[in-house]
């Protein structure tokens, strides 16, 4: 048996592997965050409730409505996107004049509201969701079996992501979006929409909440609580990548996906601390992050 650093290959390859799919998610989650962050300067709290949105909307839309993963995949990101559009437009806009603290309370608050009504219907306990049947099985690369819907969730998501990016970073649209954080007045003097421009940003960080989190459903299973989870992490991966870094949530996500991955295989104890003891180092040294611009 092939062997790393005292390791079976096997299982150093098959922790990567867990770590790459982590990293996923990590980055699905932290572009998100850094999208709204970045755009329209609200921490939102709501991103895990928002995930969790998305894989209940997957699951509900098989149960109730008989639609399949394929379809989900699509109208799950479109039916919260719509949800945080209307949550945006009454309740969030109203707070962008004040301190940022209370965009923080206020999706805080909407976390919880949104958590604890799925717990009171649905219970804490998990549900299944099956993958569709042409991701069920597994491939053989010669030192691992690759489970085919865990590839797909890594190709997925990097598709996303630099979809994502590509928009923001080199379109006209996204440089609307920058301008407008930047000088809405101005904007607005040019007859562009800011209001809306907004609303869109926030669905569209919502809309991949909730993409996430039906890739997820059939690797978790789907509860109530699995937003909640994970959100810790992600806003430690987006402080990392530094806040409002659209390339840096994507990178530092992956990378440290893979950390994770790793320490569970040399160092176990420090797997569920490692995210954190790294955004230590980074706020110590770099305070605004790898990839954030410096004040």
């Amino acid at each position: 048996m092939t062997m790393i650093f005292g390791i079976p290959v096997a299982a150093l390859m098959g922790q990567l592997l867990v770590g790459l799919i982590n990293g996923s998610f990590y980055a699905l989650l932290s572009l998100g965050l850094a999208v709204i962050f970045g755009l329209l300067r609200v921490i939102n709290f709501a991103h895990g409730a928002q995930y969790m949105l998305g894989a209940f909307t997957a699951l509900l839309l098989l149960t109730v409505g008989g639609v399949n993963y394929w379809l989900a995949l699509i109208a799950a990101p479109l039916i919260v996107g719509l949800f945080g559009a209307i949550i945006e437009r009454t309740m969030l806009s109203r707070l962008y004049q004040l301190d940022h603290l209370y965009g923080l309370l206020f999706t805080f608050g909407l976390a919880l509201a949104i958590e604890g009504t799925f717990r009171y219907f649905y219970g804490a306990s998990g549900m299944p969701y099956a993958a569709p049947a042409a991701l069920t099985g597994a491939v053989n690369l010669g030192f691992m079996f690759l489970p085919i819907y865990r590839g797909w969730v890594v190709i997925a998501s990097l598709i996303a992501c630099l979809a994502v990016w590509f928009m923001i970073e080199k379109t006209k649209l996204g440089a609307y979006l920058r301008a407008a954080t930047e000088n809405p007045t101005l904007v607005q003097s040019f007859g562009v929409n800011v209001p809306l421009l907004l609303t869109l940003t926030y669905a569209l960080g919502a809309g991949l909440a909730a993409f996430a989190g039906v890739l997820a459903a059939p690797v978790y299973q789907v509860s109530p609580l699995m937003g909640s989870n994970l959100i810790i992490i992600v806003f430690a991966v987006v402080v990392v990548g530094g806040m409002g870094s659209i390339l840096g949530a994507i990178i530092t996500g992956y990378m440290l996906g893979v950390v994770e991955g790793l320490t569970k295989v040399f160092y176990p104890e420090a797997s569920n601390i490692v995210i954190f003891v790294i955004m230590a180092i980074v706020l110590i040294l770099r305070p605004a992050g790898l990839f954030g611009k410096d004040a």
